[in-house]
């Protein structure tokens, strides 16, 4: 089963964020309600961050993806060492 962050779009968590922190704006909330509205908007809060955290590694392992791969597939230079991936290793051996 997921959990409820899993639930959420990062948009939908962070336009609560925004409803929660204008309603702490406006002020003139009793002291209970300004509190839970605070704990809640905290809790948003992290929850932006771990899916912005999330979407970060998502990118970082897709760029360095995409870089081994374009490395391996292009032709070295002339002053600089061939690039050999696993599998020209392999191919070589067998």
């Amino acid at each position: 089963m997921a959990s409820k962050k899993a639930d959420k779009s990062f948009e939908k968590v962070f336009r609560r964020l925004e409803e929660t922190v204008a309603k702490l704006e406006e002020g003139g909330l009793p002291l209970e309600e300004a509190l839970a509205l605070y704990e809640e908007g905290m809790g948003l809060a992290q929850s932006c961050q771990e899916l912005l955290d999330q979407a970060e590694l998502r990118i970082s392992h897709l760029q360095k993806t995409f870089a081994y791969r374009d490395d391996a597939s292009r032709e070295p230079q002339e002053d600089e060492e061939p690039i050999y991936a696993p599998e020209d290793e392999e191919d070589a051996e067998g």
